[in-house]
């Protein structure tokens, strides 16, 4: 049965199903069903190697066997902090062969971010990678382990070192049992992937979290759509060839269409170990990659070096925009700079997608978001009484669909401020849509900072600057910047000498917080402005700090 905030309407379920938004597979026999109808077919590239579906589905079965004689039970959470890299690809899907729920955390996330999601999502296991120096993952998680008492085992993909995990090669020992070419069911006789496709598949980390993380709930039906419908809509098919740039835990890199839209079309996904264009152009021109993801704050950097690379870049039809709002002048020079059709694409891990249109004009793919992903996509665009406003007139944007959640994971007090009555959910993101159903972007109606694609909330950081010596007041806000979207600007009001940013960075990163979340670019004011209800004026700041 599921659990509240899995549960659509009945009446809604009844219509995805009868329309085919919704069946009965599972996000493993998406890749079960390739590697039994073409298991020679390349699958995914990492580095020197190089997995065809075949060998892909055995790896996962052993993957699966080991995780399981830990044990790692159906329905528990285990925690993905890994680079983009192979073992990523085979780790998730194992655990979704096993019935576990995969947590999908960020590599750039700080430690204490991942104590708060370990906790949050009560999970069982974490999966890290070996890494060097005092920001090693391996230590973090090990402290981790001993502080949350949920947490019983550590995967360390390389040397687990002196923190009491299990080496990732270790569980590839591990003999899964044989199964009947087409079987869909457990290799390890435990869990099995024939489970409900409406239960829990995996949890989403929501961006700007504040204090306990938002995790985000999406089942096997839902999340399956919205990767094949992804991959139809971006001309993704068997030919297509996928170049993972952002980390693949990324929800617009996971299944938009990315590596799960690719997989279940028969595609092959090659993963790049950093975003550069460097990196970028050589996997491009090696493995004849077609399609690609990057955020705003990459695109300027990726255009720059098309003039003077070797490399050729003639196979690429397509690069998705996405994570923030790609500014006009930059998203016409795609197209004459690269050689590719550009794509748009306005997404949140809660659910909904926007694509513009492969075939839509120019005016259209380099000025706007994109429009929803699926016919039965329901979007509003209201003012602050809730009102519809006419075309072209922003308001926030309210949505709900196939794929979009009903509810967070175990947040009832939260849901009821993100959802409407009728179980529309508030997006918090101010939007304009033409006649034609077109989307822009405009701004935002929540106390957040999108940068570079990064949803970093103002009062978490405002909690943390409060924090230093000297500071009396803080307030942070976001200023439009044409490589990131937007940066964030830090105001502080002090007793004396007020800390610089470099000082505020060092603080920052030594409390645990992640990098990105540290601002941009840090100013000491007198006072801070307040509005009539005595909050911070933060619309004030923000016009002041952009000269309007």
């Amino acid at each position: 049965m599921p659990q509240d905030w899995l549960r659509w309407p009945e009446e809604q379920a009844r219509e995805y199903r009868a329309r085919g938004f919704w069946d009965d597979r599972t996000l493993d026999d998406l890749l079960r069903e390739r590697a039994d109808r073409h298991g020679d077919r390349l699958a995914l590239v990492s580095g020197e190697e190089r997995l065809t579906y075949a060998r892909l589905d055995a790896l996962v079965d052993r993957a699966a066997a080991g995780l399981s004689a830990l044990p790692v039970e159906r329905g528990e959470r285990v925690l993905l902090q890994l680079p983009n890299r192979d073992e990523y690809v085979v780790a998730l899907f194992a655990l979704l062969r096993i019935g576990a729920v995969p947590v999908l955390a960020l590599p750039s996330l700080g430690p204490a971010d991942v104590e708060s999601l370990t906790r949050a999502s009560e999970a069982s296991a974490l999966v890290v990678a070996q890494g060097r120096g005092r920001n090693d993952p391996r230590t973090a998680a090990a402290r981790i382990a001993a502080a949350v008492p949920s947490v019983r085992r550590l995967v360390v993909v390389g040397d687990p070192g002196d923190t009491g995990g299990v080496s990732w090669d270790s569980l590839l020992e591990a003999q899964p049992r044989t199964r009947p070419p087409g079987d869909g069911s457990a290799t390890d006789g435990t869990a099995g992937n024939g489970g409900d496709a409406g239960e829990l598949a995996l949890l989403l980390l929501s961006g700007g979290t504040t204090g306990a993380p938002k995790l985000i709930p999406r089942t096997h039906a839902d999340y399956g759509y919205n990767a094949r419908a992804s991959a139809e809509a971006c001309g993704v098919g068997e030919d297509a060839v996928y170049l993972a740039v952002l980390p693949v835990a990324h929800n617009f890199t996971m299944v938009s269409p990315g590596i799960m839209g690719t997989l279940s079309a028969g595609g092959t996904v090659v993963l790049s170990p950093d975003p550069s264009p460097t990196t970028a152009f050589a996997l491009v021109g090696r493995e004849r990659v077609t399609i690609t993801s990057l955020v705003p704050a990459l695109v300027p950097s990726w255009l720059d070096e098309a003039d003077r690379t070797g490399h050729d870049l003639s196979s690429l039809r397509v690069l998705q925009v996405g994570g923030s709002r790609l500014d006009d002048t930059t998203a016409r020079r795609v197209g004459p700079a690269l050689g590719c059709r550009l794509q748009q694409v306005f997404g949140m891990a809660e659910g909904l997608n926007n694509y513009t249109p492969l075939d839509a004009p120019d005016d259209v793919v380099c000025t706007t978001q994109g429009r929803p992903l699926s016919p039965a996509d329901e979007v509003a665009v209201v003012d602050e009484d809730g009102r519809p406003v006419p075309p072209g007139s922003p308001g926030e944007l309210l949505t709900r669909g196939p794929y979009t959640l009903r509810g967070y994971y175990r947040a009832r007090e939260l849901d009821a401020l993100r959802f409407t009555p009728d179980g529309f959910y508030r997006t918090g993101d101010l939007v304009t849509r033409s006649e034609h159903g077109d989307l822009v972007v405009v701004g935002r109606v929540k106390d957040q900072v999108n940068r570079a694609g990064e949803k970093i909330a103002a009062v978490e950081v405002e909690e943390q600057l409060m924090g230093l010596p000297g500071v009396r007041a803080a307030a942070v806000v976001g200023v439009a910047d044409p490589h990131l979207g937007e940066r964030s600007v830090a105001l502080l009001v002090c007793d004396g000498t007020c800390p610089d940013r470099e000082a505020v960075r060092g603080a920052m990163l030594e409390r645990g917080a992640a990098p990105f979340k540290v601002p941009d670019e840090v100013r000491e004011v007198a006072v801070l402005p307040l509005t009539g209800v005595g909050k911070v004026d933060k619309r004030r700041l923000r016009r002041e700090l952009e000269g309007v």
